[in-house]
């Protein structure tokens, strides 16, 4: 392992529009998508698809694969997700729904929580056994068949069965297999993961390195904060693997700081149809908002959390993607068939028809028959927006 002290001479200068035309191809929304990998070969290509518990007109997990190949029925995305054992879901980026395949390398991650000395949570001496045996004894199961995800208290107030199983899940002998009416479904990994996989026992810098050049390669070119956010590892497990990583350091115009690319996506110039498609806030094309700022010059944030009198775009403002450039948000909300715009920012006149065209498209994604605008932030867009709609 050869830990980076000093950069060596960039492989490759590139212009931002070439920067951030490689990040676009790189994440699935340049060039013609992948229909016959379906959202399983997106899973695959990104390394990691973040879950969240919000829902509007979808939720994140399934907005991913939607952004990238269109009205895909949200059925068939949970089924590709949690069907016959092709991914499993684990910490990354944040919660994550990952390939099967990368379980061998987040046994970096599983050995440091082994090692941990305390988890901020008592528990009784017989729980985590307890759990253990009834997994094995009746299969795939919930918390709350676990007997119970909470004490009655706060949400943070967790059962004894819900801590000891979250542990399980965090040292690698327990696995969530799927999200069941939201809930966690906790199997045993000898059960739910292929031997194969579970026989693998990489080094900690086998499974940085593999992390780094996955991160890498789904980005196409990103900085050492942007490669190491995206499976949130720290800035020195970069530097430890990035020089055998298989990335190349190239300069990028416009970024402050140095950039690593894969040498793949410098190969051949990025070209082909734009996507033009509404994107989640936990889209691993722009949930890094300094990353966001830096390639397409846009400032997002998530409002779901801040006070509704505080909010600048709305609860969830979900960006416009169009010709490869942020043209706008929306803050969407479903009223039984009716797909309702509470708040529509637009930065110019030529963001209507996109707007339009990714509105009418969700709406008949989720099922909704209408779209009715609410607010507009620049009142002389409300009505061409309205009569594109129409």
């Amino acid at each position: 392992m050869r830990i980076m002290t000093t950069l060596p001479p960039p492989a490759a200068e590139l212009s931002a529009d070439e920067a951030r035309r490689v990040a676009l191809r790189a994440q699935g929304f340049l060039g013609a998508p992948d229909r016959r990998g379906g959202v399983r070969g997106v899973l695959r290509h990104l390394g990691a698809v973040q879950l969240d518990t919000i829902s509007v007109l979808a939720r994140s997990h399934e907005l991913i694969p939607y952004a990238r190949l269109g009205a895909v029925g949200r059925g068939a995305v949970e089924d590709a997700y949690w069907t016959e054992g092709h991914a499993f879901e684990y910490w990354s980026h944040a919660a994550c729904v990952l390939p099967v395949e990368e379980w061998p390398h987040f046994a970096f991650r599983r050995r440091a929580y082994r090692d941990r000395p305390q988890w901020h949570h008592d528990l009784p001496d017989d729980a985590y056994e307890t759990v253990i045996k009834q997994l094995r004894a009746e299969g795939p199961l919930t918390a709350t068949e676990l007997g119970g995800a909470k004490n009655g208290g706060e949400w943070w107030d967790w059962s004894a069965s819900k801590i000891a199983v979250e542990r399980a899940l965090m040292v690698g002998e327990v696995v969530c297999t799927e999200r069941r009416g939201w809930k966690r479904v906790y199997d045993l990994a000898e059960r739910a993961i292929p031997a194969a996989l579970r026989e693998e026992e990489p080094t900690d810098a086998e499974c940085l390195r593999r992390l780094v050049r996955q991160a890498g390669q789904s980005l196409g070119v990103g900085t050492r904060a942007d490669i190491a956010d995206y499976h949130r590892l720290k800035g020195e497990q970069f530097d430890a693997v990035v020089a055998d990583s298989g990335l190349v350091p190239v300069a990028v115009e416009g970024w402050a700081k140095p950039a690593w690319a894969d040498p793949a996506a410098l190969a051949t110039a990025p070209k082909g149809r734009h996507r033009t498609t509404l994107l989640s806030p936990f889209d691993s094309l722009i949930w890094e908002r300094a990353r966001t700022e830096r390639i397409f010059g846009f400032t997002h944030r998530l409002e779901a959390y801040v006070p509704k009198p505080k909010r600048v775009h709305g609860y969830f403002a979900m960006p416009l993607l169009s010709g490869g450039r942020l043209l706008g948000r929306v803050d969407p909300a479903r009223e039984g068939r009716t797909l309702v715009a509470r708040q529509v920012s637009l930065d110019t006149a030529k963001a209507v028809e996109p707007m339009a065209r990714a509105l009418r498209e969700a709406a008949e994604w989720v099922g909704c028959d209408l779209v009715r605008v609410e607010r507009v932030d620049r009142p002389e867009l409300a009505g061409p927006l309205v009569a594109a709609l129409g």
